[in-house]
């Protein structure tokens, strides 16, 4: 019997994906941080970053940055799409291992030239809604220059 509260008493299971530590949505929650920060962020394509936001993406996802905040597919397409352009040869890479809590997970990054020192790094945490991302909260260390 489960308590109102959501407490799994001894003795009972955990719907398959809730609650262990090594639970299916974890997994997609790590897959969707790495390829947000690849495919959406990463990519100088239009059109592949489009298709991505589709597939990884929620359709009322809402998107929070330091100039500020941007709803829906076509809002995050145009921010990430005119971040590219101000640095078409700067890559991501993750730092660390991506962390999840229930229906959120987080990522540290770098960006900068490929094979050099980032120039600027930051956080993501995602929200996860029915294997899509519903929120990103993009925290910066420092500001791309």
């Amino acid at each position: 019997m489960t308590k109102s509260s959501g407490t799994i008493l001894a003795g009972e299971s955990r719907p398959e994906g809730r609650g262990t530590g090594t639970a299916p949505r974890n997994d997609r929650t790590h897959e969707l941080l790495y390829r947000n920060l690849q495919e959406v962020f990463g990519e100088g394509d239009a059109t592949r970053r489009r298709a991505a936001i589709e597939e990884l993406y929620a359709e009322d996802c809402v998107l929070y940055v330091p100039p500020g905040v941007f709803v829906g597919h076509d809002a995050l397409d145009k921010f990430a799409g005119d971040l590219r352009a101000t640095h078409p040869h700067f890559v991501y890479t993750p730092h660390g291992k991506p962390q999840t809590l229930h229906n959120a997970g987080r990522l540290a990054w770098g960006s900068g030239p490929r094979g050099a020192a980032p120039e600027y790094t930051g956080l993501d945490v995602i929200t996860v809604r029915d294997g899509k991302i519903t929120a990103l909260y993009v925290f910066l260390d420092s500001n791309p220059t």
